[in-house]
């Protein structure tokens, strides 16, 4: 259920501003006055709010505020109503350049958190978890190995195997962004064509085994399921620990980029203000 939730939400948004455009002609707000007015109020002020989750990241002294990953939630939750509520304002029509210039770096801003957490749900184990380190992944993938067991010869075999490809790659991760990317690729098809083998090779082995103990076809597929299950899970894990570091540099590069954008939007923003009031 709590994955479906995303989805849902995202559906209810879309829906929202389809029938708002779908009303649009027939002018139920203006951005000088009455609720269209107080909606660009309201998208602005949650625009502003979005600072306090950099500000509690960074200063301790703001505890009293609340957890980190409470402040997140609402961080996200801003950079969605905000946009949503000044787009309303806008009446989905644009206007004079200040305004424009204001509601297009909103857009981009609004565009980039989408991706920022998107590389953010990429190397956190749960989207308000902690960080993931490869070392935790790679013993993750250890304890598959190890579930095993050692009572037989396809079980021997594959954990042999999967032990020989942990300490190839443990220790090679590379840390730059295009090393990464071509490790990554790599590391994928180098799973893809073991673990088709290493299967292929469990399934002879699993033949003799049930000679040996007398096992029925049914036990004997039992048996495989349970091993293509953790080596199939064991390859995932490994390929998630390759794309840690991919994923880390693209979220600090995106780092580089949002802030700016965040500021000139804040900037834009406060320029529309003044020149409504203005003239």
């Amino acid at each position: 259920m709590a994955k479906t939730i995303p989805y849902l939400f995202a559906c209810g948004v879309a829906a929202l501003l389809i029938l708002g455009w779908l009303a649009s002609d027939e002018e139920y707000l203006t951005p000088k006055s009455g609720i269209g007015y107080w909606l660009g109020i309201c998208g602005s002020s949650a625009m502003l709010l979005l600072l306090i989750y950099s500000l509690r990241k960074r200063t301790k002294a703001l505890r009293f505020l609340g957890t980190i990953p409470g402040w997140f939630r609402v961080h996200m939750l801003l950079g969605i109503a905000g946009p949503i509520l000044i787009i309303f304002h806008s009446n989905f029509s644009l206007g004079a350049l200040n305004s424009n210039v204001a509601l297009f770096a909103m857009i981009i801003v609004a565009m980039s958190g989408v991706v920022g957490r998107y590389f953010y749900a990429k190397i956190h184990m749960g989207l308000y978890g902690r960080k993931a380190a490869v070392n935790e992944i790679l013993a993750e993938a250890e304890l598959l190995r190890q579930s095993l067991g050692h009572d037989l010869q396809a079980a021997d075999y594959i954990a042999e195997e999967l032990n020989s490809f942990t300490q190839r790659i443990t220790g090679k991760l590379p840390t730059g962004l295009i090393s990464s990317l071509w490790f990554g690729g790599l590391l994928t098809i180098q799973t893809r064509l073991a673990r088709s083998r290493l299967l292929g090779e469990a399934r002879r082995l699993l033949r003799q085994d049930g000679k040996k103990h007398g096992w029925s076809m049914w036990q004997r597929h039992k048996q495989f399921v349970r091993i293509r299950t953790i080596v199939r899970n064991y390859f995932a894990t490994v390929v998630k620990a390759a794309e840690l570091t991919f994923f880390e540099r693209l979220f600090a590069l995106w780092h580089v980029f949002h802030l700016p954008l965040f500021f000139l939007m804040l900037f834009a923003g406060v320029v529309h203000v003044w020149a409504v009031h203005q003239y």
